[in-house]
């Protein structure tokens, strides 16, 4: 995601920052400049900050794992947060922040708005905390805004990434009883989203990214499969998913159809709002 977002904002004309773990060993696709975590340097002259770190959730939650899933969001946001601390004279226009719709947990069919309360949960935990920490910029910059990510259609990994390979042999199919809930967004859409958030004044607060067309595990999984020109008539009964994944399979399970009504009421336009084109792109 990172590496898309800085294609799109070095292709318009702006100079990036990019912090990363190791700039000797970094090998990004566009100019940047490289700072490393932990030496953040001076904030003078930056406009936008956009905090995208996060270890994948997409692995077997092991208890280190889990911990380093929080830390990862919570700790880099705050080292972001005591470096501009550390520039009193440098104000930013715009602080955008993921997070995920991981925060509203198993919700059924009820249609999700951003107003909905979190679930007990442990990836509503991470989302929550991941969230305040966004909100702690609010001294600092002249707004902040946080994108919910839902399941992003695209290259890079993610949930998606796990699924890819069964459809790919031809033995892909509905995960559970396929009745679930899956809220998606284009990675494209979602690059374009992340702009709109840096570039409108009027985008403040929490917003969910996810396209209009969310589609139930059945539909999605033939969908994919017809995009692939492979059949998708091999279900993954839940108990396999759990001895597969532990509870991570949860986030594959879980029902969730969330609202994007509030960015598109912003003025954002979606260019993949529905599954088979945003499939057929890909």
């Amino acid at each position: 995601m990172g590496q898309q977002l800085g294609l799109a904002l070095t292709a318009r004309g702006d100079e990036v920052i990019a912090v990363v773990r190791d700039p000797r060993k970094a090998k990004l696709p566009f100019k940047a400049e490289l700072r490393e975590w932990g030496a953040l340097g001076d904030f003078a002259g930056i406009d936008a900050i956009v905090h995208l770190a996060g270890e994948p959730v997409a692995q077997r939650w092991e208890p280190w794992v889990k911990r380093t899933i929080l830390s990862s969001r919570v700790d880099t946001a705050r080292q972001l947060r005591e470096a501009l601390q550390d520039s009193p004279a440098v104000r930013p226009r715009v602080y955008v922040s993921a997070s995920a719709i991981g925060f509203y947990g198993d919700r059924g069919d009820t249609l999700l708005a951003e107003n909905e309360l979190p679930a007990d949960y442990f990836l509503s935990d991470v989302c929550v905390d991941w969230e305040k920490s966004a909100s702690a910029f609010r001294n600092l910059v002249g707004r902040v805004a946080v994108l919910r990510f839902g399941m992003v259609i695209g290259e890079g990994g993610g949930a998606m990434a796990k699924m890819l390979p069964a459809f790919k042999l031809g033995v892909g199919g509905r995960l559970g009883s396929g009745e679930q809930w899956m809220s998606w967004i284009h990675l494209d859409d979602l690059v374009s989203m992340l702009l709109f958030a840096i570039d409108e004044p009027s985008i403040k607060g929490v917003y969910n990214a996810v396209a209009p067309g969310a589609a139930k595990n059945k539909d999605f999984t033939a969908a994919l499969g017809k995009a692939l020109g492979k059949p998708a008539v091999l279900p993954v009964p839940a108990f396999a998913l759990r001895l597969l994944l532990g509870e991570m399979s949860t986030m594959l399970l879980f029902s969730q159809k969330v609202s994007p009504e509030k960015i598109t009421a912003a003025g954002f336009r979606f260019r993949f709002a529905d599954l088979p084109s945003a499939l057929k792109n890909l």
